[in-house]
């Protein structure tokens, strides 16, 4: 071999190999310090992952451990757009069975994930099942479901991703859906589901559940009742509500029409309300209860003095008209009030001047109750300031004081506990209750006293004589209103109340019971919401087992 020929060639090996070994160096360079951050990402992506895991939303339970709102299985249909082996079967199928699915899916035909639908029905899923179509796959996934219907304006509703937007479900959201828990996993890049190693960034929190002071069984009862006092006298609202005066638990507040939490497909907004809270009245007669408490405690009046009704069911009263349902001449103060004369009620009244206000404020009538639900009403009282000769009468009848229901059974609650304010509670537990309201008497047991036995005449010979059941001392007040339109009152758009208290030894519940607008005509409280809170309390003593 030629020595001549061969170095050249070694030589060329040589720098060849450092050229290669100089790429490798180079490369090496690259990747392990120039690009060190980019492939140290890129490894940890192919090796790593974090995985959320969110807990169970936790139930809602009443009074004595009923589920009122729990989770559910149920199945949603979904595909994969871009990876649709044939999109014309998948179209044909979907124009004959989801239609309004097909008109979303070609605006997103380029997506990679699409729902079909979600809550699907038994019917559905045997059909998708049958129906050959492998583009079409099931995912399991948790919904709510609601066991008591009667419950839903309280309880409300969760949207399709189980987030709270409706009543409890969306005042409690947090606290019943939890934290999820954060996980760091280290795994096989090639088989997946390999794990080295686990760690917990995050350390989640399971939901609470919540136990509210409602009773279930009660609440379908008193359901039950107004459905058919609605029914019977043609009205399109109505709203109940039984409290404890003692504790201040609202054990059942009922508002019809409401909706069925389970099937959302139709949903009528102004249904989901809560009337006892979300709207306020003018509650008409109801109100002359406590403009006689305040005439009483100021001692303008006693119930035995004679008060001249003037034997008209219409007169003038310092230049200002008034009128009631039924002529009485001089009788005494309590008599008024039991037959709810308005002459004799705004004869007295106009004693009280301003202070009538105050009183009516003392009571709690502008104030919220402040319970866990949405949407709550303040109430309206007309202002001193702004008042006109008619204001201190439209005030003592109801009128020109725009109250919620549920403000009306707190008042009665005081009443029923000798004067001193209750704080009304829609949860149990203790951590959630609302802090208990001053425990200072506001009126005194004489006033008290002496209103009770006015209530108790009112069943007996007045307005509230079907309220009266035998064996219980109940004592109750009627209202009928006329509904104000475009600034107008008309006579022939009712409200109708009837609120009191039942009560038999240390036994003490009180009842308001509302309906709102009837078809039919010449209707009073006294024929529509007083039989309603008959009914009511008799459901609510056999319940309770109070014989």
């Amino acid at each position: 071999m030629n020595s001549n020929y061969t170095k050249p060639r070694l030589v060329f090996l040589f720098l060849l190999f450092c050229l290669f070994y100089s790429a490798i160096i180079a490369n090496l360079y690259r990747i392990q310090i120039k690009k060190h951050i980019f492939y140290a990402n890129l490894a940890e992506r192919q090796y790593s992952a974090t995985v959320v895991t969110t807990p169970p939303r936790a139930p809602i339970f009443d009074r004595n451990g009923n589920y009122l709102a729990l989770n559910k299985d149920s199945f949603a249909a979904f595909l994969l757009p871009k990876k649709c082996s044939n999109f014309d079967a998948l179209r044909e199928y979907l124009a004959q069975q989801f239609p309004q699915t097909l008109e979303r899916l070609d605006s997103n035909r380029t997506s990679n994930f699409f729902y079909i639908k979600r809550k699907l029905s038994n019917e559905e899923i045997k059909n998708i099942t049958k129906s050959g179509i492998n583009d079409i796959k099931l995912l399991k996934e948790p919904h709510r479901f609601y066991p008591s219907a009667a419950c839903a304006s309280i309880i409300g509703l969760t949207d399709i991703d189980n987030k709270g937007i409706l009543g409890l479900e969306l005042h409690y959201d947090s606290l019943l859906s939890g934290q999820p828990t954060t996980y760091f996993l280290e795994r096989d890049a090639r088989l997946g589901h390999f794990y080295f190693k686990k760690e917990t960034w995050q350390e989640g929190k399971s939901g609470q559940s919540i136990t509210l002071t409602i009773d279930s069984a009660l609440q379908f009862l008193v359901a039950e009742e107004l459905k058919e006092i609605l029914k019977q006298f043609e009205a399109k609202e109505g709203t109940v509500i039984v409290m404890d005066p003692q504790s201040g638990d609202i054990l059942a507040m009922v508002s019809l029409p409401n909706f069925n939490p389970n099937n959302t497909e139709v949903l009528q907004i102004k249904q989901t309300k809560n009337k006892a809270l979300s709207e306020r009245y003018e509650l008409g007669s109801v109100i002359k209860i406590f403009a006689a408490l305040a005439a009483l405690e100021e001692e303008v009046v006693s119930t035995d003095e004679l008060i001249d009704c003037q034997n008209k069911k219409t007169t003038y009263i310092d230049g200002r008209k008034v009128n009631t349902v039924k002529a009485h001449g001089s009788i005494p103060f309590a008599e008024v009030i039991a037959r709810s004369n308005n002459i004799g009620t705004a004869t007295v009244v106009k004693r009280l001047d301003t202070k009538l206000y105050d009183h009516y404020v003392r009571l709690g009538f502008i104030n919220k109750t402040n319970i866990p639900l949405p949407a709550e009403q303040q109430g309206f009282i007309n202002h001193p300031t702004h008042w006109s000769k008619q204001s201190i009468f439209s005030l003592s009848y109801g009128y020109e004081i725009a109250i919620t229901l549920l403000q009306l059974a707190r008042a009665f609650c005081l009443i029923a506990n000798n004067g001193t304010p209750v704080q009304p509670q829609l949860i149990k537990e203790p951590a959630l209750r609302l802090p208990p309201s001053d425990h200072q008497q506001l009126y005194s047991q004489k006033s008290i006293d002496a209103i009770k036995d006015i209530l108790e005449q009112t069943t007996t010979y007045g307005t509230a004589r079907r309220t009266a059941i035998q064996g219980y001392r109940i004592m109750s007040k009627t209202g009928t209103a006329n509904m104000l339109e475009n600034g107008k009152y008309v006579p022939n758009k009712n409200l109708f109340t009837c609120a009191g208290i039942v009560q038999k030894g240390d036994y003490q519940r009180v009842i308001v019971a509302f309906v709102k607008e009837s078809s039919q005509r010449r209707l009073f409280a006294a024929t529509v919401a007083a039989p309603l809170f008959e009914r009511v309390a008799e459901k609510v003593v056999i319940h309770d087992r109070i014989i």
